[in-house]
């Protein structure tokens, strides 16, 4: 009975070691379609928002008893520092998916806390960036008028829009950057025990 035991074994830990291959195999297509993903949406973001510009003719009106000047007037997403950091940090954000997608195809086993560290990164830049993208378009949006700056968006509404659009695609690709930092982490908790 005991022999019969022994012969047992061998094919539960051949079949043990199938499963928890297929399983990290699962992990690792997971881990690469998430990098696809904030590839694809972090470059999406960073086009929609730079090439973002829209010009209009707007009535200025300089003295009341005079008639408003009809003056050609621009919005141009470099115009605005937020919006410049919010084009940059996708271009990286989205240059660095590239590149661990490279190395996360190439399959090298020392780099996964480098990968960890890099993603995080990349999730606090982001969400840094689409911070301060997000309340210069407020500002746009709304105006505030306790520095007397004017709403804008009503004159530029398809540009306003484009920055609307391009911070919802910023930050799904950060939501998958931090997804990504979880799944790595716990990958990494589970080899250490």
């Amino acid at each position: 009975m005991e022999s019969q035991n022994k012969a047992s074994l061998p094919v539960m830990d051949g079949l043990e070691r199938r499963v928890g291959a297929s399983q990290s195999e699962g992990a690792s297509t997971c881990d690469l379609l998430l990098r696809v993903l904030a590839l694809v949406l972090t470059l999406a973001a960073a086009i929609v928002l730079g090439v973002d510009k829209q010009t209009k003719v707007v009535p200025i009106k300089i003295v009341d008893t005079l008639p408003a000047i009809n003056l050609p007037v621009s919005a141009k997403w470099h115009y605005l520092s937020a919006f410049t950091y919010s084009v940059a940090s996708n271009a990286i954000a989205c240059s660095y998916a590239a590149l661990s997608l490279v190395l996360a195809v190439s399959g090298k086993k020392g780099i996964m806390s480098i990968v960890i560290v890099l993603d995080l990164l990349m999730v606090a830049m982001l969400f840094s960036s689409n911070g301060a993208a997000l309340a210069i378009g407020l500002m746009g949006y709304q105006g505030n008028s306790h520095v007397r700056w004017t709403k804008v968006c009503h004159v530029f509404g398809r540009f306003c829009n484009q920055v609307a659009v391009s911070i919802s695609l910023s930050l799904l690709g950060s939501i998958l950057f931090l997804l990504l930092v979880g799944i790595t982490s716990l990958r990494l908790h589970k080899k250490s025990k």
